[in-house]
């Protein structure tokens, strides 16, 4: 017999499972005392769910800046509904009101496209600076008043300031709260984010504090791989945009492979690979190539960049997710 787990629009055969062997994965899994849960998608079918340390597969997590590659999403949408021109329109013009005075010439310069590409040039508002950028009292005009470290289109400077001017872009343009337009437009998806941060003047934090479960996170990933179709195939976003969103734009600051549109993109074991990261190690993995979608939750509040934990997680991926889904091929 048959046993069937209805899991977030996700049907888990407990009999298709067993022809998986993810014990090296656990293994790996059981040494990380942050890690809370691992989701794994294999052609549409969830193939492995398992919740750590005391934690629970049904509870929302704050995915942080995991929550930029669903901002890009979000773009998209927009752009596709005319809600904003294309990623070639230029921030000043779609936030007049929001420029700081004398400002540099070069803020002209600045499109959509820079803001998800990381490229606008500006000090980022992350890291160092984050704490001074979310005590200010108008985070959109802050994040558009630091001083400019690089030319506008070159290096990567990695700034939630960024993805919180796309927020502010999309619900001056929308007239509606990014937060709620964000759960309508990806209606029926099974992606749904429960709650949303939002600065002094009520805009929706764009990159970062987003709650949801690790389900709808799997469940994002997922629609990127079905290229912005439902599973009954209902679009939800232009195949075109998630093909723009992975084309390589600038190189990551943060190791040896690259960012698009919200997303980074390097190979694992060989197999082209892009993913979202969240401070802590949230991690939204999507593979086409494999047809594999990995979602993985952890402790919020520990840094996974610096201490290794990120690159781990990218180890697990290749040497024991990968690997298992390849033998089974």
């Amino acid at each position: 017999m048959r046993f069937i787990l209805l899991c977030s629009f996700f049907v888990f055969s407990f009999a298709q499972a067993n022809e998986f062997d993810f014990s090296a994965m656990d293994k790996t899994a059981k040494t990380f005392p942050n890690i809370k849960t691992i989701q794994i998608a294999y052609q549409g079918d969830l193939v492995w769910a398992k919740a750590y340390n005391n934690s629970h597969l049904t509870s929302p997590t704050n995915i942080k800046s995991a929550s930029k590659s669903i901002m890009s999403a979000i773009v998209g949408i927009a752009i596709e509904r005319g809600v904003i021109d294309s990623v070639q329109q230029t921030v000043a013009s779609l936030l007049p009101n929001q420029l700081p005075s004398k400002a540099d010439p070069r803020i002209n310069e600045i499109t959509v496209g820079h803001l998800l590409s990381m490229q606008a040039g500006l000090e980022r508002t992350s890291g160092r600076n984050y704490g001074r950028w979310v005590t200010s009292k108008n985070w959109v005009k802050s994040a558009l008043s630091w001083p400019f470290v690089e030319d506008v289109g070159g290096k990567m400077q990695y700034s939630t300031g960024n993805t919180h001017l796309l927020s502010a872009i999309i619900m001056k343009q929308s007239g509606e709260n990014t937060y709620k337009l964000a759960n309508k437009w990806l209606q029926g998806s099974g992606v749904k984010i429960q709650s949303w941060e939002t600065d002094p003047q009520g805009v929706p934090m764009g990159g970062n504090q987003v709650s949801m479960t690790p389900a709808s996170l799997l469940a994002f990933g997922e629609l990127y791989r079905r290229g912005g179709v439902t599973e009954k195939g209902v679009r939800i976003i232009p195949k075109q945009w998630i093909e723009e969103s992975w084309i390589p734009r600038t190189q990551s600051r943060f190791h040896r492979g690259q960012y698009g549109y919200g997303w980074f993109i390097q190979p694992f074991s060989g197999v082209q690979g892009y993913y979202g990261w969240g401070y802590g190690g949230q991690m939204i993995y999507v593979l086409p190539e494999l047809a594999l979608t990995i979602a993985i939750t952890s402790q919020e509040n520990l840094p996974s960049g610096r201490t290794g934990y990120r690159d781990l997680l990218h180890d697990m991926v290749s040497k024991d997710i990968i690997p298992t889904i390849q033998a089974i091929q």
